[in-house]
């Protein structure tokens, strides 16, 4: 279960530096929650893909996510994943945002597919 789900948030990450939307949300429950920054969140496939493209305008259609250290705790058909998350772009120096995160995750089994639930990469910086 481990390696499918890195597998997968490695596919999604390589869906994001391409910026391959329509690909990317394939990776999301329908239900789905991204936080795109401290107080914005989005729900629902669509919302989630205007927040990348919006996203990758922002860092100038240079960012590459990558992940580094992670831990997957599991429950049933739920799996919480805290993970190192690293972004790069052209304009990192510039942007508000952290470029190195400690994220939180969250993926359901549905029908037999893991599928990304909440999309938190800012993880408990939240509560800051």
């Amino acid at each position: 279960m481990n390696a499918e789900i890195k597998a997968l948030i490695d596919a999604a990450d390589k869906a994001i530096k391409e910026e391959r939307f329509d690909d990317l949300i394939e990776f999301y429950t329908d239900d789905a929650v991204l936080v795109v920054r401290p107080g914005l969140e989005v729900k629902g496939k669509d919302a989630i893909k205007c927040a990348f493209i919006k996203i990758a305008a922002y860092f100038k259609n240079s960012i590459e996510p990558t992940q580094g250290k992670m831990l997957m705790i599991e429950a049933g058909d739920t799996v919480l994943v805290l993970s190192q998350t690293l972004l790069d772009a052209d304009n990192k120096e510039s942007s508000e945002y952290s470029m190195d995160r400690r994220a939180t995750y969250v993926y359901r089994n549905i029908d037999g597919k893991w599928l990304c639930a909440i999309d938190n990469s800012y993880g408990t910086t939240l509560l800051d």
